[in-house]
């Protein structure tokens, strides 16, 4: 017989709820976003890519990642913004994230450098803003308070939604420029 206790197993206590949730900042021109660390496969040098033809202007191409064919992202692009210049600090992040299909998709993402991986707790994270941002407020998790500054918090599953990749590849080959 077990004693009785006085609170209930099903109701998670108040600290488990607000268990901060690991976080990798990253710069691109000079804004901090971040990505949580639970998508993120590894970092890699920044190396030789194979160009794809027809491909849109944020699929910068593909590299070998140990004999698998990794499509790799700039996000400068993706935001609609022009690509930034590879430096000293960039580097490509591999991800994985689930495509609606429910199948999980290994994709890289070009960033300006990587910062570091953050604790952000539940209570220092605001709700996306409805306007206001340079990106479309789809791709926004929420904005982290982190040292008195706004990290932007990205929803991977958005910003890489390999279905509207794809449509924008069956769409170039038919536009100019």
């Amino acid at each position: 017989m077990r004693p009785a206790t006085t609170s209930s197993p099903a109701v998670p206590s108040p600290a488990a709820a607000a268990e901060p949730t690991q976080y990798l900042t990253f710069q691109l021109a000079g804004e901090m976003f971040a990505i949580g660390i639970l998508a993120i496969k590894e970092i890699i040098e920044y190396g030789e890519l194979t160009t794809v033809p027809m491909m849109p202007p944020s699929v910068r191409g593909v590299i070998n990642l140990r004999g698998a064919v990794v499509p790799v992202i700039d996000l400068q692009a993706r935001f609609g913004r022009e690509s930034a210049p590879v430096g000293k600090r960039t580097c490509i992040v591999i991800v994985e994230v689930r495509t609606e299909e429910d199948e999980r998709q290994v994709l890289g993402i070009v960033v300006d450098a990587v910062s570091e991986v953050l604790d952000i707790a539940p209570a220092d994270i605001e709700p996306a803003p409805a306007f206001g941002a340079r990106i479309r407020a789809d791709f926004i998790q929420g904005m982290g308070k982190v040292r008195g500054r706004f990290v932007i918090l990205l929803d991977l599953e958005h910003v890489l939604a390999t279905d509207e990749l794809a449509e924008l590849a069956a769409v170039a080959p038919g536009t100019d420029g």
